[in-house]
């Protein structure tokens, strides 16, 4: 387990312990620093937090509703392992949430989406250009998160929202196999399909929003020596 000075720690307010264990652990998990069936010991973590087993426990419920830690029959917690097997069913629903929501942006943005997606572009720039590979995951998930906010249906962006988060760990193994090397390419994408929303161009974010998964898609696979995409007419 993963030692942390208590005084790096935020300062904590009242009944704020779930929250504050909840948000350190789902962050490590999902950016890797907590490897993929690492053991989740209570007392470990309740000595690192400086607080009692119940709230640990609590947010250790919540990470397990989520599918992020596993209780094994006998009882021990870890880190859950990343289903590699079933990954063409995340790629399947990624790409058509990728489509589905750069396809409602074009159609159904207001001037105010603009600018906000744009800050979100440009925070990803910065973070490619800099090397900051958490960043650039960060702000990828803000970029198309903000894009789906702008297509104004809550269900697709419940559902593209909660992709993108199981997505983080796959994303840190994808950015991981271009050896810190990033394209460019990765910035120009995103231009293109900001300006096929701003354009109101519905079948080019479409065809831009596809293109963009299904490279990620591509990448990933290569790791796992897997190759079948979904391709349907919307």
């Amino acid at each position: 387990m993963t030692d942390t000075d208590s005084s790096s720690l935020p300062e904590r307010k009242r009944g704020s312990g779930v929250k504050l264990v909840y948000d350190l652990l789902r962050d490590e998990i999902l950016d890797l620093k907590l490897a993929p069936g690492s053991p989740i010991d209570e007392v470990q973590l309740a000595e690192r937090f400086k607080m009692s087993r119940t709230p640990i426990r609590e947010a250790l419920v919540r990470l397990a509703g989520e599918g992020l830690i596993e209780t094994l029959p006998n009882r021990s917690t870890m880190v859950a392992n990343i289903d590699f097997l079933n990954l063409h069913t995340f790629f399947d629903a990624l790409v058509l949430m990728y489509r589905v929501t750069t396809r409602l942006a074009a159609q159904y943005h207001r001037p105010e989406d603009l600018a906000i997606i744009r800050g979100f572009h440009e925070d990803y720039a910065r973070s490619l250009a800099e090397r900051d590979t958490l960043g650039m995951i960060a702000n990828n998930a803000a970029f198309h998160a903000a894009i789906a906010e702008a297509g104004r249906n809550p269900y697709f962006t419940s559902l593209f929202r909660r992709l993108l988060d199981e997505g983080r760990r796959i994303l840190r193994l994808y950015y991981q196999s271009y050896d810190e090397q990033f394209p460019q390419l990765f910035v120009d994408e995103h231009a293109a399909i900001l300006a096929a929303i701003e354009a109101r161009d519905v079948e080019k974010a479409d065809q831009l929003g596809k293109a963009h998964a299904e490279q990620i898609v591509a990448q990933v696979q290569k790791l796992f020596n897997r190759n079948d995409r979904l391709d349907i007419a919307l």
